[in-house]
């Protein structure tokens, strides 16, 4: 009976892998030898599509320009949610509930929405095709998520923390940095990790507001088209380095999820 409890979950973690598998095996092999066979390891192992990524510019500048502007947007929205969220769970005022639903509806519109007034917008004030344009237009989707997730780890600190910190002569800048947010690290942790990755796999505003210079690496792999079809092992190779990015963050937040998990508001 112990074997069947656990033969469930392994299943479903050997499903989950399989298209992960799947597609680290690819970048290993041809083009040729994926359009040729059906095979569970390569053939013939190369390295060539690793390669090509690590020594075309046009291709690792696509991963420095996507990182650039994910972090910038990460730092962004976690610094403007962490006063905005502290304000909704200290203080009660005219239309609180309704701004806080408002900015979850930012959330919730389409990116597609927002891509032609940022793209004029950009483009007039010489932002275009720059990582800060992309992460500006980030903060729309990911400082609403970010003060949303922050609010209910700050709504679990008693409010007498902040008392006594005041009555023991603490200003609030001095109290927010030193003792309120220390306090909440798993929260910050959390916040940060979901920015990171909404801004990361985020495609249409990155692509439809850069170009050339701050070309995203997944607007980058649509150059493995050509005449003759699609370079799939490169496609691939690219594909599989993408995930290293995400699984790092999950790594070193992987506690502070389960914890938001726990609390109900992740």
């Amino acid at each position: 009976m112990s074997r069947i409890k656990y033969l469930a979950p392994a299943l479903y973690i050997l499903f989950l892998l399989l298209p992960i598998y799947w597609l680290v095996n690819m970048s290993f092999k041809t083009t040729n030898e994926i359009l040729g066979s059906f095979s569970l390891w390569p053939a013939e192992f190369t390295l060539d599509n690793y390669r090509t990524i690590f020594t075309d510019p046009t291709w690792y500048n696509g991963y420095i320009n996507s990182l650039s502007y994910v972090l910038l947007n990460t730092v962004i929205s976690v610094s403007f949610a962490l006063p905005a969220a502290y304000a909704f769970s200290r203080y009660r005022f005219l239309g609180d509930k309704h701004l806080f639903f408002w900015l979850l509806t930012n959330r919730m519109a389409p990116p597609a929405v927002f891509a032609l007034p940022f793209f004029q917008l950009y483009s007039s004030i010489g932002l275009f095709d720059t990582p800060v344009a992309v992460a500006l237009a980030h903060c729309l989707f990911n400082i609403p998520l970010a003060v949303w997730i922050l609010e209910g780890f700050m709504a679990g600190v008693p409010r007498e923390l902040d008392e006594t910190a005041f009555i023991d002569g603490y200003s609030f800048p001095k109290f927010f940095v030193r003792i309120f947010i220390p306090t909440i690290t798993a929260g910050i942790g959390v916040a940060a990790f979901f920015c990171f990755m909404f801004s990361w796999v985020e495609l249409l505003l990155a692509k439809t507001l850069t170009s050339v210079a701050a070309k995203p690496i997944a607007a980058t792999m649509t150059r493995t088209a050509s005449t003759s079809g699609y370079e799939l092992g490169l496609l691939a190779a690219a594909g599989a380095l993408t995930i290293i990015p995400g699984a790092i963050v999950i790594w070193f937040v992987r506690h502070h999820i389960a914890r938001g998990f726990a609390l109900g508001r992740v």
